[in-house]
């Protein structure tokens, strides 16, 4: 009797098809001999496209996600029950949010965003990126008094409101990412009155965060006095801007300390990567090594270069740092250009967030002339163009993992699910973007051999 394989039965034999085979095995096999043809020059069949990218298309790939979001975070408060636009801040009460839209304008990883988007605009000279940024700010600068002020006075409001986490942080998630991103934009100019946020988040961040006993940023979750390799960003380049914009080597002191205590505990010297999560007491500490907090890491490492005294004492084991985990990061980069999930395990997926991260950040490091270029500027090119891929028409970034906790279990970080509605993508692609084409401005590349190549000069 013959049995008719259905649609669903198809599907699940091509999932099994696809997980029993490797995932970019090379199909482009040629009857062709050595002795007719020049079998070097044939054509690979790459997973992604490989090459020197032009800078015109990595603008219109910023071009396109910078549309996209400009038409799903809008920048107003309504009513939550009449869906009514509120004009007149004085009249915000306990129903006022946010006009829905996609993502939220306070989170950390908007904060990521807007940062972004400033670079962007300094890179292209297209101020569209920078009036995103400066509509947006400008709008929680203004609405920012009249929420602390209702929120006082009516003490029952205290976990209400669409900006309690800027207004009341209770993490540093709240405060951190969105207080670097303010201070860029004032020392790029905004006129907004950003200051006495600026001023609350640092505080929060020097003062009221839990800390290990050395003074190191943690949590009490998931366990008592755990280290997040997270909170490096959540906290550290906030307190580095803060150097920058008033000159005081206090906030310096206080970045620098935090990078080399999280790297006491969490770099992995031998695979060059960081575990996610250190918890005191531990005898054992699983050493996972989840891609995105790595992107945490060195992206915070690269802000603090950025703004750091060259005569700062602790600049040399932070740059000494950087190149270790760059050198890591670059052993497990998979021959696609993407990052795995768990970055030693081939077997989880690939990630979009973090492999932007690290192309943004090992371009920002090339281009400032801290790391070599010629070792590492064709695999950030390679990087770029596995991005590029996730891109869809609409300007959505796919392939990004969801909101992380921590675990110490495997399943936990394989299972995550990804969705392009997961925020953390956005800010990341557009750094990388940017700095790509500033890569691209800065250096020249050729294919020598069929091979991309960073071009010496002779």
């Amino acid at each position: 009797m013959k049995t008719l394989l259905s649609s669903q039965n198809l599907s699940a034999i091509g999932v099994v098809l696809c997980l029993t085979t490797p995932l970019f095995a090379q199909r482009n096999v040629t009857n062709a001999n050595d002795s007719n043809t020049p079998l070097h020059l044939l054509q690979p069949d790459y997973p992604v496209p490989y090459g020197i990218v032009k800078t015109e298309e990595v603008k219109g790939i910023l071009d396109r996600i910078h549309g996209y979001l400009n038409k799903v975070t809008p920048a107003a408060f309504v009513n939550a029950k009449t869906g009514e636009v509120l004009t007149d801040l004085s009249k915000i009460d306990e129903n006022t949010a946010l006009q829905k839209g996609d993502y939220r304008l306070v989170s950390y990883e908007w904060g990521v965003t807007y940062g972004g988007m400033l670079l962007a605009s300094q890179v292209t000279g297209d101020n569209r990126y920078k009036e995103y940024t400066e509509k947006r700010l400008e709008f929680i600068a203004n609405a920012a008094p009249y929420f602390k002020k209702t929120t006082e006075e009516n003490a029952d409001w205290g976990t209400k409101g669409p900006l309690r986490g800027l207004l009341t942080p209770h993490a540093l998630d709240d405060c951190g990412a969105m207080c670097a991103a303010m201070i860029k934009a004032t020392r790029e100019g905004n006129k907004s009155n950003l200051r006495p946020l600026i001023d609350s988040h640092i505080n929060y961040i020097l003062t009221k965060e839990h800390r290990l006993k050395d003074g190191t940023l943690a949590r009490n979750r998931p366990q008592p006095n755990t280290l997040w390799l997270d909170d490096m960003f959540m906290g550290v380049p906030a307190l580095a801007q803060m150097g920058k914009l008033t000159g005081d080597k206090k906030y310096y002191d206080e970045a620098a300390k935090q990078i080399l205590q999280f790297a006491g505990r969490m770099f992995n010297k031998e695979k060059g990567v960081y575990m996610h999560g250190w918890v005191e007491g531990m005898t054992e500490h699983p050493q996972f090594h989840w891609a995105r907090a790595n992107g945490w890491a060195i992206l915070t490492k690269v802000e603090v270069l950025d703004v750091l005294p060259e005569n700062h004492p602790s600049r040399p084991a932070i740059l000494a740092l950087l190149k270790a985990h760059v050198k890591g990061l670059a052993s497990y980069q998979s021959g696609s250009g993407f990052w795995h999930q768990l970055l030693n395990k081939e077997d989880s997926y690939l990630e979009t967030s973090a492999t932007a991260i690290y192309t943004y950040a090992i371009a920002r490091a090339i281009n400032k002339g801290w790391i070599d270029g010629l070792a590492y500027a064709p695999m950030t090119l390679l990087g770029w163009n596995a991005v590029a891929t996730k891109v869809n028409e609409k300007g959505q970034v796919e392939g990004t993992c969801v909101g992380t906790g921590m675990g110490f279990d495997p399943a936990f970080y394989y299972h995550r699910p990804i969705s392009p509605f997961a925020a953390h993508g956005y800010g990341p692609v557009i750094l990388a973007g940017a700095e790509v084409i500033s890569l691209l401005k800065n250096k020249k590349f050729e294919i020598n051999d069929s091979s991309v190549q960073l071009l010496q000069k002779k």
